[in-house]
């Protein structure tokens, strides 16, 4: 019973009672949450790029990193506390444009699509999100009440 901290490319799950799951400084990155009520289990993901194809190598030590090899593992996470059908719920946070005034590289609009086009081959959508923008942001679930709260400095704390 305590925090779980995700940090970037990496994954957690837990249905233990008065657990938080809480990732930081989501930038360009992208967190996904993922709840299941039946079970009264969260996850929660830390992508930090679309496509694992850059860097086969950075797949082996971090797997959570890339959209397309994350989800997968993240959803077997959830399939190991027990989720095997029932409803999912996803919600999605990050994705900013940030140290990238003119949109070179635009990380954060990628690292979403490439999250909204897994999670549709897994027939998933995002119930919420507080996606794009400039913030970064601080995101956290709670496995007792399935509650994820966004913060950001300046900005406060909100629920999506």
């Amino acid at each position: 019973m305590g925090t779980i901290y995700v940090g970037v490319g990496e994954f957690a799950a837990s249905k233990t009672p008065g657990d938080v799951i809480k990732t930081m400084a989501l930038g360009s990155c992208v967190g996904i949450v993922v709840l299941a009520p039946s079970i009264r289990a969260v996850g929660m993901l830390h992508v930090a790029l679309p496509d694992s194809s850059i860097n086969t190598k950075r797949v082996k030590e971090k797997p959570g990193m890339f959209a397309d090899t994350g989800i997968p593992i993240l959803l077997k996470e959830m399939q190991k506390l027990g989720l095997t059908g029932g409803k999912i719920i996803v919600k999605l946070a990050g994705g900013a444009s940030i140290m990238d005034p003119n949109n070179t590289f635009n990380i954060g609009k990628r690292n979403i699509l490439a999250v909204k086009k897994l999670l549709w081959k897994y027939r998933l959508g995002a119930v919420s999100e507080d996606l794009g923008d400039s913030i970064s942001r601080t995101v956290s679930v709670e496995v007792d009440t399935g509650r994820v709260q966004i913060s950001s400095p300046g900005r406060g704390t909100w629920e999506l």
